[in-house]
């Protein structure tokens, strides 16, 4: 039997259900009468989003903040939502850890959580809709040359903390502590992405790998992005060195920081460090945008080619 990838899976969906036209968004955008619906779907699985050492309450809170980060991105306030649960036989303590969890991420993003659907199954499956109204989106096309690359925070430590949860490496104990909540407890930058929207050329979540993302935003831009300055932090280099391991693939092909990459044009710089500063949002700028294609990282005057190595489904 042939393996699947899964833009091919997604594709054939596409062609059965009749939507040739999908371009690849971190969110859904339809009207009902002249009002514009901004909708996202993300599912959290338990053997494959969730290390034994996951509370119940932080897979809960994450599978909204999931969803949240897409909003971040697009600069669009998340306004409702829908759970749907698979759950296996459970006791009422865990119960309440789930609840908790759901109760306090809709709480520190001002959402409200209006129903949904709960299903018996062998592992728990967290589906999470989030619903919000806007007048346009931030898109992953419209970097323009000449514009600044920005990410909203720093790159490496949730590959890290994944990697002491599942590997049991060891380090530094403020960076152990440091990585493991970078990756239990994300914090999308919600607030900044809605205030500041209308200076972004271009926008997308991270959570699937920086290299992931800044490849998508440069093929749909059809422009040439170049990374001048990684965003990390000397523990992150020195933990990878520590594990004989490449710290950019820590940084890069990770995954699961829940940040966003955003461009912008040079004119509104000033402004937005200033709003980042306002709201805490440790922005970083990593490159700059310019013509032809493809992602790469500069270091002494070389040109090396950054590839999409991020997270896919069904990838071999």
């Amino acid at each position: 039997m042939t393996v699947l990838d899964e833009s091919t899976i997604i594709k054939i969906f596409q062609k059965k259900i009749g939507n040739k036209k999908f371009i690849s968004e971190d969110v859904e955008v339809f009207k009902i009468g002249k009002t514009k619906i901004v909708l996202k779907v993300d599912t959290f699985v338990q053997s494959t989003d969730m290390p034994s050492k996951m509370r119940m309450y932080d897979a809960a809170r994450k599978s909204i903040v999931a969803c949240i980060s897409d909003f971040a991105a697009k600069g669009v306030k998340p306004q409702y939502g829908m759970i749907s649960l698979n759950l296996p036989k459970i006791s009422r303590a865990k119960i309440n850890e789930i609840a908790n969890g759901f109760r306090d991420a809709s709480n520190e993003y001002d959402i409200r959580i209006l129903g949904g659907d709960t299903n018996e199954g062998k592992e728990i499956v967290i589906n999470v809709s989030i619903f919000g109204t806007a007048d346009k989106i931030v898109k992953r096309k419209g970097a323009k040359t000449g514009d600044i690359l920005f990410v909203t925070g720093p790159f490496g430590y949730t590959a890290s903390g994944l990697k002491i949860l599942l590997e049991k490496r060891n380090g530094n104990k403020h960076f152990i502590k440091k990585a493991i909540k970078s990756f239990i407890h994300p914090t999308p930058k919600l607030d900044f992405g809605v205030k500041n929207r209308n200076y972004f050329t271009s926008s997308m979540d991270s959570s699937d790998g920086l290299s992931t993302t800044l490849n998508e935003m440069a093929n749909q831009s059809r422009c040439k992005f170049i990374i001048n300055n990684t965003p990390t932090g000397k523990d992150v280099v020195e933990f990878a060195k520590l594990h004989n391991m490449d710290s950019n693939d820590l940084v890069f092909h990770g995954g699961e920081e829940y940040e966003f990459v955003f461009t912008a044009s040079k004119k509104h710089k000033s402004l937005i460090k200033k709003n980042a500063s306002i709201s805490k949002t440790p922005i970083i700028e990593i490159g700059y945008v310019t013509k032809g294609k493809g992602v790469f990282l500069e270091k002494q005057e070389k040109f090396i080619p950054l590839k999409d190595l991020g997270w896919h489904h069904f990838r071999k």
